[in-house]
């Protein structure tokens, strides 16, 4: 695929790259419920290979995603990596036998995440590394993360790490976080229909920070909606690709990470970047997240 068919590139503050703007999310590349080895480890390596092969330099994984497998299967498919590929990793919570999700942010537990990124990825040095905030629900919650980014600046300032990111964070986190280090991406939750974060989008787009939406097609309940499906039929379109476009259309800073572990759906959401909307679908697409999800 070409750049343009990519979604065009951006650059991560202080990158003296850029990457194509529709990447990868390798999290559904572990097993059932992100736990333990996939069903088709095979499967798993052509999707990544066949990714880095059509364009795709931006891929987002963690270390607790399996645990360790998704690492494991990014550095099977892809190591030596090509030049150019920026894996994004993230740090902030751990896996115990009971196969939950648990804070992990202490100095300590940050920086054996880093060590444990580095050791599965086969990397000197990981591209981007951001802090995962973990609440008690699926959004951000307020409360202070001094703590855990000065602990990955330090990281950074020993060369572990090369740029600091940020996830599951409010506006008020993201700015007490750039008064500690530069911020290269936000990554939170966010989608045709959850649309929390309008302004912060706004705001990171006017200092060229790159904002990397999660759940992009809805997550685990993928997005349903009468009028994206209309708008999808008109089109000859997915509604989850149209879903994409709406997000590529959005802002110029923001970089997708849709995830599978498929082959075939991975082809489908690439092509999402191709979609042209027209101005009446753009207008009816705005109009589907709901007034209390802005």
């Amino acid at each position: 695929m070409s750049e343009a068919k990519l979604g065009g590139r951006f650059a991560f503050p202080g990158a003296t790259s850029s990457v194509h703007r529709m990447g990868y999310g390798a999290m559904q590349l572990a097993g059932p419920g992100v736990w333990g080895p996939p069903r088709d480890e095979a499967e798993a390596v052509a999707v990544l290979r066949e990714a880095v092969a059509t364009g795709v330099d931006h891929i987002d994984t963690s270390d607790y995603y399996g645990p360790h497998v998704t690492n494991e299967i990014i550095r099977k498919a892809l190591h030596p990596y090509p030049e150019g590929l920026v894996i994004v990793t993230k740090l902030g919570a751990r896996r115990p036998a009971d196969r939950s999700w648990q804070p992990a942010a202490s100095p300590e537990e940050l920086a054996q995440g880093v060590h444990d990124n580095l050791r599965n990825l086969g990397l000197d040095a990981l591209d981007v590394v951001n802090y995962r905030h973990m609440g008690a629900g699926l959004g951000p919650e307020e409360g202070s993360i001094a703590g855990p980014v000065s602990v990955l600046a330090d990281l950074q300032k020993k060369g572990l790490i090369r740029h600091v990111g940020l996830s599951n964070v409010t506006a008020a986190q993201v700015a007490e976080a750039r008064a500690i280090v530069d911020v290269a991406c936000v990554q939170n939750l966010y989608n045709l229909a959850h649309r929390q974060d309008d302004a912060l989008i706004d705001d990171l787009a006017g200092q060229g920070v790159a904002y990397v939406p999660f759940f992009p097609l809805g997550g685990f309940s993928p997005l349903q909606s009468s009028a994206l499906s209309a708008v999808a039929e008109r089109l000859g379109a997915t509604p989850m690709q149209v879903a994409l476009a709406w997000l590529l259309h959005r802002s110029p800073n923001i970089l997708l990470i849709p995830g599978t572990s498929s082959r075939a759906h991975l082809r489908e959401n690439l092509a999402a970047a191709e979609l042209t909307l027209p101005e009446d679908a753009l207008a009816e697409l705005d109009g589907i997240g709901s007034p209390a999800s802005r």
